[in-house]
Parts: C-alpha cells; structure tokens; sequence
C-alpha cells in the first residue's frame, strides 16, 4: 500500500503507469504474433505451392511438429511463471521491492528479445530433414519469463494509484496505449525490414529492446516505491514470501466468495483468450489457403487496432451494464468467433473477418478483467501478493491452454485444437454467471 495518499488518480503517476503498456506491449505484438511467428515458420518448414509439406524440428535431439514444440516452449514458460513470480511476490511486498522486481523481470523480457536477432530466418534444410533449434530458440523461453514476470508487479500498482471508479478506463488506457505503441513499432519495422528491406529482419528484435527498456525507464522513475510491509515474526525475506502466499490464498479460498468465483472463471476463458494470441499465426500459416506473411501482419494490425476501440467500448459498456455482464456479453461473443474459425476459416477474407472480431473484443476482455480483479480486492497492504494469485490463475490457465493446443495437433490437426478453446470459453462463461454482483461492479444502470 503507498504512503503517499495523493498519488491516488496522480495524472502523472498514471501515464507513467500507462506508458510502461505502451514500452511492453512490444512484446506480445512483435515477438509473440506478428513477426517472430512469420520468422519461425520461414525457418521450420518447407512449402511447396503455399502449402506446408515438411514441418519437423529437434531441440537436443527430440522430434517434433514446428507449431507442436513452439506451445510447448510457451507453455513451461508460463509454468516457471506461475511457479516462480507467487514466492517472489511475497518476498517484494515484504521488503519493500516491487518496483526493483518489475525492473529485474522487465530487463530480462527485453534482452531476451534481442538476442532472437540470432535465430535463423530461413530453412537451411531439404525435405526429410528437421531444423535442430537448440539455444537459439531459448531466448523466446526467457522473453517469456521477462514479460509475464514484469506484468505481476505493473497490475498490483492498478488498485493503489487509481480509485476504484477510475479503475476501469485507467486500465483501458492502458490497453489502449499499449496496442497504440506496439502498433507504432511494428509498422516502423515493416517499413525498415520487409517493404524498404535497409536491414535483415533479424535486426527488428534488438529494436524491440530498445523500444522497451527506453519507455520503460520513464515508467520506472515516476511509478512509486513501495515501503515494506511489516512482518515482525518473520525472520527474512525468503520467509516472508512463503507466509505471504499462504496468507492470500487461504483469504481468497475462506473469506472472498466474489473474489475466488472471479478467479475460477477468468482461469478458463483467459486460457482461451491468450492460447489464440500466441497460436493464431501458427494455425493460419498451415490452415488458410494461399496466406502470405504480409496478411497476417495486416490481420494483426487490424486486430491491434481495433483492439484500441474495443477496450474504450467495453469500459463504456461495464459502465453502464456492470462489469460481469460486458464479460459475459465478450465471452459469448469469442465462443461464436471459435465455431466460425473452426466451421467457415479457410481463405484469407475469411480469416480478416475472425481478426476483426478478434481485434474488438480482445482487449476489452483483457482490460475489464484486470479492473475487475482489482475492484474485488480486500483492503489490503499486500497488493503484489494478490495480484500474483491473479497471475497465477493466468499462467496456470496459459500453460493448460497451450499444451492443449500442441498435445491435440500432435493427435489430430491444429484446426481440432480450435474445439479445446471452445471449450474453456464455455467453461468460463458458465462460472461467470456464478460471481455475485457486488456494488463495486455495478455499471451505472443499476
């Protein structure tokens, strides 16, 4: 909890809080879907008239498909998250570190991101014989690590500088300032790379680097310290972590019904949410008939775009309807896009449609669950601690979601993982209509 009670909806505070959005986001947009993918696809398979006829990569002498192996990586990544981030959570609440553990994680996101300027952007093979991956492909692990680490500390600041009336559009804009920045960059980066071709694209990821620890400096120098809680039994910090953890999640299992009920259903239909993040360019490179890489770069534009409108609409419509209800009107709305992508999805208009839907309900999903979240807060000086229990709940979902995704292509076809994402939509939606409407989530109809 900060100290200082007139930081609370600080104009300044919260643009630096925003601009940390706008410094991140780079992240998931460049290297998670836009170029990354297109980049690892390129230098994992073979194709012949548009189509994929060879798809094997090894890493340290295990087979597998290219998209198959790419959900496990991101998979175990989220799992050393959710693993790692609840203890150290703890332990930055306890002594006072919050801020020096969101750098840590932020440094370690953006490096990682520059060091993928080393993986190979083309197949140096022939048919019948697989890419062997071996480190070059760690730098995504720990990419992954960084951001998602970084995220834990960055949403615990949301309920203690904003109040919860200006939780909800603080949180869109921050949404909308990152989709707005990552969108500046990667359309920087088309322009320098792929359409002016000055540079090999490999140089985009360094750039990536650049643009997140440079903004996210600002961020660092205006967001609050945070002094540290008082443990007075407790003998250090490694302690105080643990007993923290523990604390938080008998709290939220004994005494917050609207809290855990929350949590149950943003597990399942975030799972949903995140896996078509990460995914989505895997299953239009083998699904869609004669995609090319500058589609789904224009797919993700739109998608980024329209994202920007659709975290404003949603924060309007949470406003006026309530929280859970505009949740439950996104959710139902991603379960219609999962059967049309499954049912209809096969040329590349078809997939602009889906992006589009994609775009308008993605961010606001995101954002409305992050205010969400914080509005069911308790009174508490303890932020980071539960905010990891809320990222817990997200990598724990995202790892579920990704492996999913690879064990059923592995099986079947990666167009039959689009029923698994079906299926925690569905999952969500049900548990949503189980979280009692508390004041704080009233929209002003009620």
């Amino acid at each position: 909890m900060l100290s200082d009670k007139s930081l609370v909806n600080n104009k300044k505070t919260l643009f630096a809080w925003s601009l940390y959005d706008w410094a991140n986001s780079v992240y998931p947009l460049i290297i998670s879907s836009a170029i990354f993918p297109v980049v690892y696809e390129n230098a994992t398979s073979i194709k012949v008239d548009g189509k994929t006829v060879y798809d094997q990569v090894t890493f340290f002498g295990h087979a597998f498909k290219n998209t198959e192996f790419y959900a496990y990586l991101v998979c175990v990544s989220y799992i050393v998250v959710a693993l790692l981030t609840p203890l150290l959570s703890g332990i930055a609440d306890a002594g006072g570190k919050r801020k020096l553990f969101m750098q840590f994680f932020c440094f370690l996101g953006a490096l990682s991101s520059g060091l993928l300027y080393f993986f190979p952007t083309k197949n140096p093979g022939v048919a019948g014989q697989a890419v062997e991956l071996g480190w070059t492909i760690l730098p995504l692990f720990f990419g992954s690590i960084g951001f998602w680490g970084s995220l834990v500390y960055y949403n615990s600041y949301l309920p203690e500088i904003a109040s919860p009336d200006q939780q909800d559009k603080v949180s869109a804009r921050g949404f909308t300032m990152g989709y707005l920045g990552s969108s500046s960059l990667l359309i920087g980066i088309l322009v320098i790379f792929v359409f002016q071709k000055w540079a090999p694209i490999s140089y985009a990821f360094p750039l990536v680097s650049l643009w997140w620890i440079g903004f996210a400096i600002y961020s660092f120098y205006h967001l609050p310290s945070t002094p540290a809680a008082n443990h007075k039994k407790q003998s250090g910090l490694l302690t105080a972590g643990f007993n923290e953890i523990t604390k938080v999640f008998r709290e939220i299992r004994t005494q917050h019904l609207p809290l855990k009920r929350f949590l149950y259903s943003y597990f399942m239909f975030n799972m949903a949410v995140q896996t078509i993040m990460v995914m989505a360019v895997a299953f239009a490179n083998k699904e869609i008939r004669g995609i090319k890489p500058a589609d789904l770069i224009t797919s993700i534009l739109l998608i980024q775009f329209l994202g920007m409108a659709g975290a404003f609409l949603m924060s309007r419509l949470s406003n006026k309807i309530g929280n859970i209800k505009t949740l439950i009107f996104s959710v139902v709305i991603w379960i219609g896009l999962c059967f049309y992508v499954f049912q209809f999805v096969y040329e590349p208009w078809q997939f602009y449609i889906a992006a589009a839907v994609v775009g308008l309900v993605m961010g606001g999903v995101q954002s409305i669950s992050r205010s969400t979240y914080s509005k069911l807060l308790p009174e508490t000086e303890d932020h980071t601690s539960y905010f990891s229990f809320f990222d817990l709940a997200e990598k724990i979902g995202l790892a579920i979601g990704t492996f999913s995704f690879g064990i059923i292509e592995s099986y079947l076809d990666i167009r039959s993982s689009i029923l698994a994402l079906m299926v925690f939509f569905v999952a969500g939606l049900l548990l949503l209509f189980r979280v009692p409407r508390t004041e704080s989530l009233q929209g002003q109809a009620h």
